[in-house]
Formats: structure tokens, sequence, C-alpha cells
């Protein structure tokens, strides 16, 4: 693993800061390489800008700070208006489209999935989309891998919800598979 600069965007209570602790537990603790983790966020307690950068490495890494990202997810379009539209073309974007409506001239363009609407509607706990992200995430990227990812979100979430974001989480891995 190379150094990896990955950065989740959205707004308070969508869960950015727990995926990005559940990434960097992946890549670090579950994979046996570094992870720092920095996030940013407004006074609110919800629904305020959130956001969240993750740098994983396989060698300790010096400078814990995202300078061009490889990978955004991107939940909410406020995020994307100041973060997905501005990626270079090289950086894999990927929007819950359920609330991210993409610049249509932006190349390449971002990948989407209705991650809020999948939470809603087959896990029927909104609070899953992060997870579904990160499944989706370990799909169609190579910065970490499902099994690492699995290990991590069960080693982070309370006991009594391993069934649901196991579900979720395989819900965003075999997306359109």
């Amino acid at each position: 693993m190379i150094r990896k600069e990955i950065r989740i965007a959205g707004f308070g209570g969508q869960g950015g800061v727990l995926s990005g602790n559940i990434l960097g537990k992946a890549a670090s603790i579950f994979t046996r390489g570094y992870a720092v983790l920095t996030q940013n966020y407004g006074p609110e307690s919800r629904g305020g800008a959130c956001t969240t950068e993750i740098v994983t490495s396989d060698e300790p890494i010096d400078y814990p700070y995202v300078i061009t990202p490889n990978i955004q997810l991107i939940l909410s379009q406020e995020a994307y208006n100041k973060f997905g539209q501005k990626a270079l073309p090289e950086t894999l974007v990927i929007i819950d489209s359920e609330l991210v409506k993409a610049d249509p001239n932006q190349r390449p363009q971002p990948i989407g999935i209705p991650a809020s609407r999948l939470a809603r509607n087959e896990i029927g706990r909104p609070v899953t989309a992060n997870i579904i992200m990160l499944g989706f995430l370990a799909a169609v990227s190579d910065v970490i891998s499902f099994e690492a990812l699995k290990s991590a979100v069960l080693d982070s979430i309370p006991k009594e919800t391993e069934d649901i974001n196991m579900k979720a989480l395989e819900l965003g891995y075999n997306y359109n598979r």
C-alpha cells in the first residue's frame, strides 16, 4: 500500500468521522499499515459541514494532512460543490447519488451509489448510509480490502448493530456487481 489520501465530506450526523475511523483501523490495525485521521467540522453537532481526511501508507506517515486526495467520498451537495467539482481528473470521486447531483460536464464523472435510499429502503436504518458507502469504496477501489474493512466495522460499532452494519457493508460492496 503506497500513500493514499482520502477525504470524506458531508454534514455532521452522516457518519463521516466514524467512516474515517473505520478506514483508518482497516488500513493500520487490520492491514498492518499506518493511518492518520484529521477532522474538521462546524460548531453545530448535526447538520454543519464536516470533513474527515485519512492518510494511509505502508510506511510511517511524516505529513498527516491530505494535500491531493486520491479518493473523495462525498455525502452532501455542499461538500460536492466545495470539493467534488474541483477534484483532479485522477481523483476517484464517489457520491451518494441520492443526495448529490453531479455536474454533468465534470470529467471523469463521479461514481454514484444511492446510499441514503438503500439505507432507508433496504436496511431500514438511514444511519447506515456511511457503511454502505464504505462497502462500495472497497468494491470500486484498491484502497482497502473488504475483509479488513469488515473487521474494522465490527471493531467500531455497538455489538447489537453488527447484523445491520454487515448487511449495509455487503449491500454497498455488492451494489451493481
